[in-house]
């Protein structure tokens, strides 16, 4: 009867030494891009903000129409065309890409700075994701956000502006890159900050001026030195441009330098998150 014992109890010991001898399990590598995790990594970002579509959809559409119910309704008749454009087809496509760059900046930088407080970013640190991985993940979660709640308002402003799209193209272009933008913009605030007020001064003191100061409301060329020429080298005055472009078939910039500065403001973006995922800088210390 001791016999087996002893003998099972052998071949316990020569496992445990060859398991030993291969060394401590290393992480499981991919050729390439890791599908199944950027995936999965994507789909908990959508799932996030899809949970509480209530107020992460539905509300930025109320405020969207409060806005058009303040400068459009309240104004109805007072305010003259803008180089032909009715004021409601005017103003429409620039509150609709307002909600889109705000709720791409909300959706990435709110979940990182909730993983860092919370204690939960090892949930996407543990799994075999490359920092490119990683801002592929975060980015599109976040652009699939601001697209959807972008598409929501449009749909959503229709009764109050009739909108005839005139080149799908530059809707498609300067929409997508907005998103992905500011999804990358909100993955470096959501790095960066330590505590929500921190990341509240960077959506008050640099992305609320910014959006407000970029034509959204207005002709950029009717304000006042110095607000005309800094709004000239503000990003959101070129993206809300070639936006509205799309809709109204009227641009106050040059298109292509707008659509080429948004391509690679984007791509220098993504550079710059790949880089700060890969320093780890204030996630792993």
């Amino acid at each position: 009867m001791t016999e087996p014992t002893t003998a099972s109890s052998a071949t316990l010991a020569d496992l445990a030494t060859a398991e030993a001898a291969k060394g401590p399990p290393v992480p499981r590598r991919y050729a390439g891009i890791n599908g199944i995790g950027v995936w999965t990594l994507y789909q908990r970002e959508v799932r996030r903000f899809w949970k509480v579509g209530a107020q992460t959809v539905a509300a930025p559409v109320v405020t969207t129409l409060l806005y058009m119910l303040v400068f459009v309704v309240a104004f109805e008749g007072g305010r003259p065309p803008l180089h032909g454009t009715p004021f409601a087809e005017f103003v429409a496509p620039g509150l609709i890409m307002m909600a889109m760059l705000n709720n791409a900046f909300a959706n990435s930088s709110s979940s990182l700075i909730q993983a860092k407080i919370m204690g939960t970013a090892t949930d996407f640190l543990t799994p075999p994701l490359s920092p490119l991985e990683l801002t592929i993940g975060f980015t599109l979660g976040a652009a699939t956000r601001g697209l959807a709640v972008g598409l929501v308002t449009a749909l959503c402003v229709l009764p109050f502006a009739q909108l005839e799209i005139q080149n799908i193209g530059l809707i498609l272009w300067f929409g997508l890159c907005a998103c992905l933008l500011m999804g990358m913009v909100g993955v470096l605030a959501g790095l960066w900050s330590e505590k929500f007020d921190q990341l509240s001064a960077v959506q008050n003191f640099l992305v609320m001026p910014l959006t407000f100061l970029s034509g959204a409301f207005y002709l950029v060329e009717r304000l006042p030195e110095p607000f005309a020429t800094f709004s000239r080298f503000n990003p959101f005055f070129y993206l809300i441009d070639g936006f509205r472009a799309g809709f109204i078939g009227h641009a106050e910039s040059n298109l292509l330098i707008g659509g080429i500065a948004a391509g690679v403001l984007t791509l220098t973006l993504a550079v710059t998150c790949w880089a700060v995922f890969r320093s780890g800088w204030r996630l792993k210390s």
